[in-house]
């Protein structure tokens, strides 16, 4: 069993809040996340028949304290959407911090709900696929950080099955793709051609890295604009990709305003895009955008996992002047650029360089890229790509 940093999150949830919800995307290892934290809660699963019909007959004595003392843990609870009422007037009545702990994998319809019927009486924890620095912490995960560079990682993908299974990542994605991808999220938005469907995310896979760019995206897939916004909605909530917002503040020019799409797992965005080996990898033209999309997945669930605002943004402005993240939290802004060489160059530091220039108020400039030497370079420091575990 890997242990997930978001264990130590989910309990102080539980000691504030009569419900917690922990969403995220399939097979990110959201149930044994529960079950773990909370191994005296019943677990009931509502994606199964028999006990919806239980839960459903009768929904209050279902959720009967005194039936489950320790409470309960319900899985896939977007499958019952009605429970959320029940849920909401026995909470009401009885408080108790850490009743009830709802998974689902629909976030779109699981959220919609829980916002509708238990605003104020639940939080949310949103749960990645594994990070960096919880895999390192684990021999069983076969020491991924003992390798040179990431290729190898980010073609095997961070999904736990991969982890825990004797699994290759051909056949964990191809099923993944075809169970979850293309039944389950397309069902949320009633997609009929589903080949339009696959088109679309493998469009948006040979995006990834790159400024969202609605209409473009639409002509390509030979969709509306609105199909387009709707579908980046699904993916954006159900924890596929993540758009990273720019930062707006004005430094005296024209910014980009549209964010930027990264895939949160790089296993999944290579399967998309036909990349099945690290060779094929390195030699990809997406290499840098797909291992920029790595490391900003990292900083985000380094921060989910904790609860943390992720705070993260991209600054660009119209002369295509770019830091690729700006990370918040602090009194002055983080300036981190991604580089996938591995032999370091001073061209890399060039954006740092002129960063310092537009802001004025200090903050640290980092340089995360795929070699393996810590250095300081004209203030600037050099982190390996290992390092993000640090960060």
């Amino acid at each position: 069993m890997i242990p997930r940093i978001a264990e130590e999150t989910l309990r102080r949830y539980a000691g504030g809040f009569p419900v917690i919800c922990i969403t995220g995307p399939r097979q990110s290892g959201k149930t044994t996340l529960a079950k773990l934290a909370f191994p005296k809660k019943q677990y009931f699963s509502l994606e199964d028949p028999d006990t919806q019909l239980l839960a459903r007959s009768d929904p209050r004595g279902f959720l009967d304290q005194l039936s489950w003392p320790d409470g309960l843990i319900l899985d896939e609870a977007q499958y019952l959407p009605e429970i959320f009422k029940y849920i909401k007037a026995t909470v009401d009545n009885d408080p108790k911090p850490g009743r009830y702990i709802i998974t689902g994998s629909q976030q779109f319809s699981l959220m919609e709900k829980i916002t509708e019927s238990l605003a104020g009486r639940a939080s949310f924890l949103t749960l990645l696929p594994f990070s960096l620095a919880e895999l390192a912490s684990a021999p069983e995960a076969g020491s991924p950080l003992s390798v040179e560079n990431p290729w190898e990682l980010m073609i095997k993908g961070l999904y736990p099955p991969l982890y825990d299974r004797d699994l290759s990542p051909q056949d964990f994605y191809a099923a993944y793709i075809a169970s979850y991808v293309e039944r389950d999220l397309r069902q949320l938005v009633n997609v009929k051609d589903l080949s339009t469907f696959q088109s679309f995310i493998k469009f948006c896979a040979a995006r990834t890295g790159g400024v969202l760019n609605l209409s473009s995206l639409a002509s390509d897939c030979g969709i509306t604009h609105n199909t387009v916004k709707a579908w980046i909605s699904v993916l954006s909530i159900s924890g596929i990709i993540y758009l990273l917002r720019p930062y707006y503040k004005n430094f005296g020019k024209r910014l980009v305003k549209s964010p930027k799409l990264y895939f949160t797992d790089p296993g999944l965005a290579c399967r998309l895009l036909g990349i099945q080996t690290a060779e094929q990898l390195f030699l990809s033209p997406l290499r840098g955008s797909l291992f920029e999309g790595f490391i900003i997945s990292e900083l985000l669930k380094n921060r989910l996992n904790r609860g943390e605002t992720p705070e993260l943004w991209f600054w660009r402005d119209n002369n295509d002047m770019e830091i690729d993240c700006l990370i918040g939290g602090a009194e002055k802004l983080v300036a981190l650029e991604i580089k996938s060489g591995k032999t370091f160059s001073d061209e890399m530091t060039n954006g740092l360089e002129r960063w310092s220039k537009i802001y004025t108020e200090g903050g640290d400039r980092l340089l995360v890229y795929a070699g393996l030497q810590k250095s300081v370079y004209k203030g600037i420091k050099l982190l390996p790509w290992k390092d993000i575990v640090n960060l």
